[in-house]
């Protein structure tokens, strides 16, 4: 499972995730979240902050995906003398 980044959002300055942006490795689109004061308007529907989607940049280096390689298992002694 991997972890999305946290960035501070332009508009609330709240810390929220962001996802990758195909194509534009440094930059990420922040998640939908709500605005801190205001969770509903008259009619009842939930409102998104203003920052929600927005494209920003990733904090360098949160982003890498860890590849991990196989420890290189030692060959028998009699290896030769299976074929």
């Amino acid at each position: 499972m991997m972890k999305l980044p946290r960035v501070e959002c332009p508009s609330c300055t709240r810390s929220i995730a962001a996802g990758m942006v195909a194509g534009r490795l440094s930059k990420g689109r922040i998640w939908r979240h709500d605005a801190p004061d205001t969770r509903r308007d008259t009619t009842g529907h939930l409102l998104s902050c203003a920052g929600s989607l927005e494209i920003v940049d990733l904090p360098y280096g949160q982003m890498e995906i860890p590849i991990s390689e196989p420890e290189p298992q030692p060959e028998p002694a009699d290896a030769m003398a299976l074929f």
